[in-house]
């Protein structure tokens, strides 16, 4: 029987394998997940515990039309009752505890923002409809800023819509557009965030845990520590992967290893990583940047790239650090005093609110309230919530140095002297706050042109596909688990031929009533 390896254990690999056995008949034995780190679920990360604190990287948002992944998760069973699926559980969630935001954006005197109104001049509105409108080979190389006046920059829009999806204006125009015509429908909801979706708990217990449950009853095999450094390919035009070398264990216990493919078998390779060379920091301590190792996903795509063409060019996205990276942080603590001052100031209960983004703090601050519990074992008395910025290596406005030098607890104060809390020294006493420094956490949104990201199956391949957010998918969004999910189904149904394709991505721009709704937004003032 033919076997696949999955290099990489994030949401791609997981799906993918999900895939090999719903879609292509694979028997869950017949599947090797190979992963450098010691945990799965790569960039869908969270973990800790109410007596050293929470931490999550990041917390991705859903809509009505992830397809790709609503359509994954109805084959997996819930963990709270396996007579539902996934998708079952996250509609619900959302039923019960759906966004609507009344405190969006807050001013530099801490007072919220009518965010209702977009603030476009009609030079704003002329310059995004040109942009929507401008075919992508024509953005080629250019940034977001190559498209707009500088203006447009201090629009309640852009405020909005750069923190919820994490753009900065030197990011790719090819990216920008691609977000404006996928979610033109969200638009009329944009400063409420009603058209948000979210799972019950952080995205690793409500998606990866299920779907790792289901794999390993399947017989999927899930190999850590194992560090995939070259595919060996077969001479001659076809693209053939002959052998997978890997090193296992560190230092004194690293073993090499070549795994030989026979006739049949087949690769699937995550290449990149978002979240590579992240580091945590603590309530005293500041992350410290890890310059010391490389990841093995950029290392093995550029060792790829190298070997032919075809293959993309892993160089646009991880030779900038600086223009990829920003700052999160995860605030743990027992006292309900600070979610009870954010309700009434925010105007909604925990889980309900949306993002708050203060939209003069020079790091451009945002945090959001999530539904407690937001970690499966979280204990009843034990509250978490979650921030970053989009400029740490800016000053604070009240701490005075950039959010990149500062500890937790540092970074939870430049956020209260924002909200201008008088319970202040409580809720700083009774915190826990691990930041997370992540160089290439936006480097998928770099500016690139065509190229750069390799087709999922490239020209010629027998048995080699990329999968991830650096593999190319025409009209879909990176930094979205819908990408992800969307690159595995494509790369499982285009190395077996199969007749069943994922479900083609949605344009509601193609809908009259939402292009009308789109535009009646645009000129709300």
């Amino acid at each position: 029987m033919a076997k696949a390896y999955l290099v990489g254990s994030g949401i791609a690999s997981l799906s993918a394998a999900a895939f090999l056995i719903r879609e292509g008949g694979f028997a869950g034995k017949d599947i090797v997940i190979l992963e450098e780190q010691d945990r799965e679920g790569g960039s869908l990360d969270a973990a800790g515990s109410p007596e050293t604190g929470y931490t999550m990287r990041g917390g991705r948002m859903f809509e009505a039309h992830f397809d790709c992944t609503y359509d994954l998760l109805s084959s997996i069973p819930s963990l709270d009752d396996p007579t539902k699926s996934v998708t079952e559980d996250t509609f619900a969630f959302h039923e019960d505890f759906a966004w609507n935001d009344h405190a969006r954006l807050v001013d530099a005197e801490g007072k919220v923002i009518d965010a209702h109104s977009m603030t476009f001049s009609e030079r704003d509105r002329l310059e995004l409809v040109k942009c929507v409108a401008t075919p992508e080979k024509l953005l080629d190389g250019m940034r977001i800023s190559d498209c707009f006046h500088e203006e447009f920059f201090g629009t309640n829009f852009w405020a909005m819509w750069c923190t919820t999806f994490a753009f900065e204006p030197w990011h790719s125009a090819i990216e920008f557009r691609r977000y404006l015509n996928r979610f033109v429908h969200l638009f009329k909801t944009f400063d409420t965030m009603s058209g948000i979706y979210r799972t019950k708990f952080n995205q690793f217990d409500s998606i990866v845990r299920p779907l790792l449950k289901w794999l390993t009853e399947q017989g999927v095999t899930l190999r850590l520590g194992t560090r995939v450094t070259d595919l060996r390919l077969s001479p001659g035009d076809a693209l053939t992967v002959e052998a997978i070398k890997c090193v296992r264990g560190t230092g004194a216990t690293e073993t090499a290893q070549e795994i030989i493919l026979d006739e049949g078998d087949l690769v699937m390779v995550t290449n990149g990583s978002m979240t590579a060379n992240s580091t945590l920091g603590s309530t005293d301590t500041a992350p410290v940047p890890d310059n010391t190792t490389s990841s093995g996903s950029w290392e093995l795509w550029e060792t790829l790239a190298a070997k032919r063409p075809g293959l993309g060019d892993p160089k646009a996205f991880d030779s900038t650090v600086a223009d990829s990276t920003w700052e999160s942080f995860t605030v743990t603590t027992k006292d309900p005093v600070f979610f009870a001052l954010m309700e009434k100031f925010s105007g909604s209960e925990a889980g309900k609110g949306g993002l708050i983004t203060f939209k003069d703090s020079n790091w451009l601050l945002t945090i959001v309230l999530n539904h407690q519990p937001h970690f499966r074992e979280q204990p009843e008395d034990t509250f978490v919530w979650w921030g970053y910025a989009l400029f740490p290596d800016k000053e604070g406005d009240f701490v005075r140095k950039p959010m990149s030098q500062c500890t937790g607890r540092e970074i939870l104060d430049e956020v209260l002297q924002h909200l201008r809390f008088e319970e202040r020294p409580q809720i700083l006493d009774g915190s826990i706050v691990i930041p997370a420094m992540m160089p290439y956490i936006t480097s998928q949104f770099l500016v690139r042109k065509a190229g750069d990201r390799p087709q999922v199956v490239p020209a010629k391949s027998t048995n080699l596909a990329f999968i991830g957010q650096y593999a190319e998918v025409p009209d879909d969004v990176v930094f979205t688990v819908e990408y992800s999910v969307r690159t595995a189904w494509t790369a499982v149904a285009g190395l077996l031929g199969l007749d069943r394709q994922p479900p083609p991505v949605f344009k509601g721009g193609h809908d009259p009533k939402i292009l009308v709704e789109a535009l009646q937004t645009l000129h709300r003032n």
